[in-house]
Formats: C-alpha cells, structure tokens, sequence
C-alpha cells in the first residue's frame, strides 16, 4: 500500500501491487456482542428464479454485525418470511413480511411491521434483495439501511508479457456484481462519486499527463474535465453536485481550487507554497477539510471555511493524519491515521476533540470512505499479504473484510444513497 499518501497524487508512476478480476464476498471478522436476533425464514418460490432472494437478505443482515441471523424462527422476536411466484418467463412476484412477536393479533398470530409486495425481473431480484434488507433494517434499528448503494475502487492487473491494466470498477455494497467502467494501461486513482450517484469523477494519467475526467455510472460515456499543466488531482464533489474541488499545480505548488461545474470558472481556495490536497467538503458546503505540510514536515488535517477562508488545524493525535472526509452528521470526520509506525483509520469528534481509532489492524490501511448512513467506514487495508476492502462500524464495534479472491483493491469510495 502507499503509505506517504499526501505525496501519491503527485507520483505519475503510482506503485500498486498484483491483481486480477475478482469477484469480491464479504467476511464479518468482528460483530457486536449484543446483535438483535432475527429469523430470516427461506422463502416458499415456485418457478426457478436465478437468485436466493432469502440467503441474500440473510447475508445483508448478518454481515451488517447489527443481527444474529437464524432460519429457525422459534425463540426470536423479529421474523422475516416471504415467497417468490413466477408470473411469467423471467418474471416474479415477491412479497414479504417482516413479523414482530411482540405484537399478537390473537391465536398466536404474529402482526406484521412490514408487508410488501414487488413484481421485477430476474435480474432485479437481487437489487430487491437489498432493497427488503434496507427495509428491514430501517423498521428495527431506526437508521436508514446500505445494503442498496454501491462501492467503486480501483483494480490493478498485471499480465505477463503485457502492460499494468487499471480499472475503474463499481459493485454492490456486498462485493457482488463487479462492473468495470474504464480500463487502461495507464493508472488511475481517486474515483469521487456525485451526490446523486451517477457520475464519478477520477484522476486518470492517459498520455502520461494528469487529468481530472467525469463519467456516467449508467452508460459509460465520460468527459475531460481538468488538464492543466501539472498536478490535476484529488477531485470531490460539492453536496449539491454543482461544483468540485479538485488540486492543481499550474500556479507552481499544489493547491485547491474549486470549479463550476456550469461554467468550469475556478476559484482558488488555497494560496501559499505549502503542499495543499485532498479536500472534502463539509456535508453543509461551508468549509473543506484537506491534507497539509504547513505544520512540519508530517501532513495534518486542516479546515477552511470558504466565506473567510480562515484555516485552522483540526488533527493532533499520531504524528500523520491524511484522507480526512466527513460523516453524514458533519461532528465527525474519519481520517488515515499514523501512531508510531502503523496506519490506521480513525475517526475525529469536532465539536469534543476526541479522537478514536477504528480499525487497530496492526497493518497498512488507506482511503477511509464513509457509508451514507454514517454507521460504517470503508477503506483499503491488507489482509493475508493482499490489498483488499474494510468495513468497519464508526464506534469501532464491527469490523468486516471483502478480499477479492484472486486479486487486490485499492481507492475505495461509497456511493450516496441511490434512490
């Protein structure tokens, strides 16, 4: 993994390690101790529908670590029951309920907190899938469920006797259906999803130059957006997707500039001879967080607030802090974080000064990204000697890998919420 994050942008040779395509599964490595027992009862199907809509809702559920998941439904409050009816060639009706225990109709029959019915296609029973797992999440916990967004990340591929293929790739939020969008010879690092989810913004070295380039999520279609001469780098999108921040060089040292996503105007936001990088705007658009060496020769974590410009120093704890983004909430941002030799993801309270570490691997980790509803961080880490994807709950409490099984990942990012 790279571990001088704050200079990787500005290394046109970026140093990733072997990878092939992969399908991606996860692994819950750690869960809460006190996980909500529920019964997800395989549902009754008649036709042969192309996926297990049960097992996958089963397997949303307990790898979210918020469950302890069984078949049996005796001796749990919650059950989940449904049944899958073929209607047509490749088509399904699918309804569901979610039974509370707790609440008796009589005669021992259970009322049901959800009761819903769908009518897809074969292919979208997995996309329902997650959808009835957010559901059900929802109704339980009181939070919005994730089990319906998507992760991208960059794949690195090395074939002997031919050139280092990286691709762009996207997949659901369980590691299934990998999709690649663009696949190069030449890297790529930095995907930034748009808050409606469907445009990513990267970095792509193409020609050997540095640009910025924007492409749809559902066609594929993508445009040059920033090639000055020098660092074209770090681009973020603004919560209300009509600008970006992005790096650039061209007035000779890296600083932050943010463009119109209209008119491509740029405003410079960052102005002196400091290294000034990765910026990520504040859930409100008022102020950005970026990495900077203004304070020594270590990069730390910086705030500006984009009415006054005024910049102050957010990150004290461990002697190297990069890759800040903000939570859902805005109180808190989750941060690659360096204490003595190991790199670590934590996470910083704004308003208390506290600050936690999530992962505590004892290896490299990189990239955090956090999930839209707040209740997970995903980042890259290595496990078994391979770069491979974390998840970790943001009170540290849940720790989940997705190792791809012949290949390793890296620059994950999460999508928005998608509908």
């Amino acid at each position: 993994m790279r571990k001088i994050v704050l200079f990787s942008l500005f290394i046109c040779s970026i140093l990733f390690t072997q990878s092939t395509f992969a399908l991606l599964s996860m692994e819950l490595t750690r869960g809460v101790a006190g996980a909500i027992p529920i019964a997800v009862v395989p549902f009754s199907v008649e036709g042969m529908p192309p996926q297990n809509v049960s097992a996958i809702i089963a397997n949303d559920l307990k790898n979210s670590g918020r469950f302890k998941v069984q078949a049996n439904k005796q001796g749990v409050d919650n059950i989940v029951v449904g049944q899958i009816q073929q209607t047509s060639p490749n088509h399904y009706e699918v309804s569901f309920k979610l039974l509370d225990a707790f609440k008796s109709k009589g005669a021992g029959e259970q009322s049901a907190a959800i009761s819903k019915k769908f009518e897809v296609s074969g292919d979208q029973l997995r996309q329902l899938s997650h959808h009835i797992s957010d559901l059900v999440y929802q109704q339980i916990l009181g939070v919005r469920g994730v089990f319906s967004t998507r992760l991208a990340y960059i794949l690195v591929q090395h074939l002997q006797g031919a050139p280092t293929r990286y691709v762009l790739e996207v997949c659901d939020q369980d590691g299934y259906a990998p999709r690649p969008l663009l696949t190069s010879t030449d890297p790529i690092m930095s995907p930034s999803w748009s808050p409606n989810g469907k445009q990513i913004a990267y970095v792509s070295f193409e020609n050997k130059r540095a640009g910025i380039y924007i492409q749809d999520v559902g066609n594929g279609s993508r445009r040059l957006l920033s090639q000055f001469p020098g660092i074209n780098g770090a681009p973020a999108w603004s919560p209300d997707g009509r600008k970006l921040a992005l790096v650039l060089s061209k007035g000779g040292t890296p600083n932050i500039y943010i463009m119109n996503m209209a008119s491509h105007q740029l405003t410079q936001i960052t102005n002196d001879f400091y290294i000034n990088t990765e910026p990520s705007w504040s859930p409100n658009g008022k102020s950005l967080v970026f990495t900077s060496n203004r304070g020594g020769h270590y990069p730390q974590i910086y705030q500006i607030n984009l009415t006054n410009k005024a910049v102050t120093r957010v990150t004290y704890e461990g002697n190297y802090n990069a890759r800040a983004s903000f939570t859902p909430d805005g109180n808190h941002i989750v941060v690659l974080n360096r204490n003595s030799d190991t790199f670590n993801i934590g996470i910083l309270d704004l308003d208390a000064g506290t600050f936690r570490v999530l992962t505590n691997s004892g290896v490299d980790s990189e990239s955090p990204s956090s999930a839209p509803n707040g209740s997970m961080v995903l980042y890259g880490t290595l496990s078994g000697g391979r770069n491979v994807l974390g998840m970790s709950a943001t009170d540290g409490s849940v720790q989940i890998l997705l190792p791809a099984r012949q290949g390793e990942v890296q620059d994950p990012a999460w999508s928005p919420f998608l509908s």
